[in-house]
């Protein structure tokens, strides 16, 4: 895995998230204004927005603006991205404002959504040290990391960050969304032959609590890189 911070000019935070053949270009956007729901609460706003490009994958296909609606698809993987950074931002200190995190797949080989909330992370880590100062990171809003790893169950054998050929074929594929704290934000978890039991879970939990306490480094890697001199 690899993490690029700031490999735009314009956001306020960036990231290119590249993990195996998977790359996922990640935008935060920050806004002084809040939804008309969250007015006078005195709370701010993360949302995400998810999009593949045509070509990302191995045959064209067509943008879902060219049909006029988001698929569920889509709008799952934007509810979880969005939930996961809430789930390490304290929206009162973050004050009323709005940050959108877009998640573009620029190539996808299975794990885009995993990617997409590693990057996202990143992204608004940068945005969030352009606006609060040294002298203001008392009111730090972000009291933590997230990150997202694959793992499922190939031939018997647990194997994570599952690549297309390799979830196609899995026994059983699971995403687990966790903080840096250890706590869970999301699990998904599918058999799609036999069902599993808690043996399986428990050696899928563990690969993936491992793969992601490496993740979390890259992460901190990255945002040092992407917010020197901030």
């Amino acid at each position: 895995m690899r993490i690029t911070p700031n490999p735009l000019d314009f956001a306020e935070g960036s990231a290119l998230i590249e993990v195996g053949r998977t790359r996922v270009l990640c935008a935060a956007t920050l806004e002084e204004r809040i939804p008309p729901w969250l007015k006078g609460k005195g709370l701010g706003w993360i949302t995400a927005e998810y999009a593949m490009l045509p070509r990302a994958t191995s045959e064209r296909t067509a943008r879902e603006a060219s049909k006029g609606r988001q698929g569920g698809r889509t709008h799952e993987i934007q509810r979880i991205i969005g939930r996961s950074l809430r789930a390490i931002v304290d929206t009162v200190k973050l004050g009323e404002r709005t940050i959108t995190i877009d998640c573009d797949v620029l190539q996808a080989d299975g794990g885009t959504r995993t990617a997409s909330l590693t990057g996202a992370c990143v992204a608004l880590s940068i945005a969030l040290s352009k606006r609060f100062s040294q002298a203001e990171r008392a009111r730090w809003p972000m009291h933590g990391l997230v990150g997202a790893v694959s793992v499922g169950i190939v031939n018997g054998t647990p194997m994570l960050d599952l690549n297309y050929e390799e979830d196609s074929s899995a026994h059983v594929d699971m995403n687990v969304f966790m903080t840096d704290a250890g706590k869970y934000v999301e699990l998904q978890g599918t058999a799609e032959a036999e069902p599993f039991g808690r043996p399986e879970l428990d050696r899928m939990l563990a690969l993936a609590s491992k793969g992601i306490g490496e993740l979390f480094e890259i992460q901190k890697r990255a945002i040092d890189e992407g917010t020197r001199g901030s």
